[in-house]
């Protein structure tokens, strides 16, 4: 009948516009252009186009007052006679990343630079919700913190900033220090020395001050860097303070140079642990180096 002519017509017209849809936000999707991601590239061009020249290269002079174990670090790793290095960047792949307690788990790629002229620290995240884009900036640039969310490349989750962002973003910059290990020698890093195996760590910058613990093993490895001057924030902007650590294992040796390839982000909730960032076969490269 005409009626039903009419109905199968109109489905037909409304299967078509939403196949339309499926495809438009397919093919958006899937265009390589991401507003986060070029703000992350413009960020870090204009650090890495301002960076000193050559640094020089690592000394005993230059270490002789750090703590034994802080000592031991950079001989193991056998940083003494190699460049200094300005910035750093950090390449990880197929991480297990959880938003908090009881929250399932994401896989995340995440590229990350640190600089050392003064505490900068850069990270873009790249993953999907659902298979839909997510993508994540988590900066520390300027003595200020801050990290947003943003999902399908145009709708921001969360973009949060504050006193309490900008202390725990400083301290876990301290907290990669000897991973870029010139910035472990900079006037805004202080250490105290506490045993064989343990050194404190602060650094003060902008007004904001935190300090932490790193742990060596024997041989000269850092283990881990504890501290509690960081904020567990949830995406609804709450937060509470927690003992935070980063863990650091497997190192291997390339081009004379030992690196951590394993490194852990863990909260210490007074019911147990959270790894929220697993990241493993981490890239490390110095701007010395051919960054890729």
């Amino acid at each position: 009948s005409y009626m039903k002519k009419r109905r199968k017509k109109r489905l037909f017209s409304i299967i078509g516009v939403l196949l339309a849809i499926i495809g438009i936000i397919t093919v958006f999707f899937n265009i390589s252009y991401s507003k986060t991601r070029a703000e992350f590239l413009g960020l870090t061009g204009s650090y890495l186009t301002g960076l000193p020249g050559e640094s020089g290269i690592f000394t005993e002079e230059d270490i002789a007052d750090l703590p034994l174990p802080v000592q031991k670090y950079f001989r193991y790793c056998g940083y003494i006679g190699t460049p200094k290095m300005s910035s750093m960047k950090a390449i990880y792949k197929d991480v297990d990343f959880s938003f908090g307690k009881d929250k399932s788990a994401i896989k995340i790629d995440n590229i990350q630079y640190n600089f050392v002229n003064e505490p900068i620290r850069i990270a873009y995240i790249d993953s999907s919700l659902y298979g839909i884009p997510f993508e994540g900036l988590d900066l520390f640039t300027a003595g200020r913190g801050s990290m947003k969310g943003v999902l399908a490349k145009l709708f921001t989750l969360f973009n949060q900033t504050g006193e309490a962002l900008d202390k725990s973003s400083l301290v876990t910059y301290l907290s990669e220090c000897l991973i870029i290990p010139n910035a472990a020698l900079q006037d805004y890093v202080s250490w105290e020395e506490i045993d064989d195996l343990h050194a404190k760590a602060t650094i003060s910058h902008n007004g904001i001050t935190a300090g932490g613990i790193f742990t060596f093993n024997e041989k000269g490895e850092m283990l881990s860097f504890v501290t509690d001057d960081r904020e567990a924030a949830a995406i609804d902007g709450t937060s509470e303070k927690v003992k935070w650590s980063a863990v650091f294992s497997e190192y291997a040796e390339k081009d004379g140079i030992r690196k951590p390839a394993v490194l852990q982000a863990v909260w210490h909730y007074d019911d147990g642990d959270l790894v929220y960032f697993d990241g493993k076969d981490i890239e490390i490269q110095f701007d010395y180096e051919k960054m890729n």
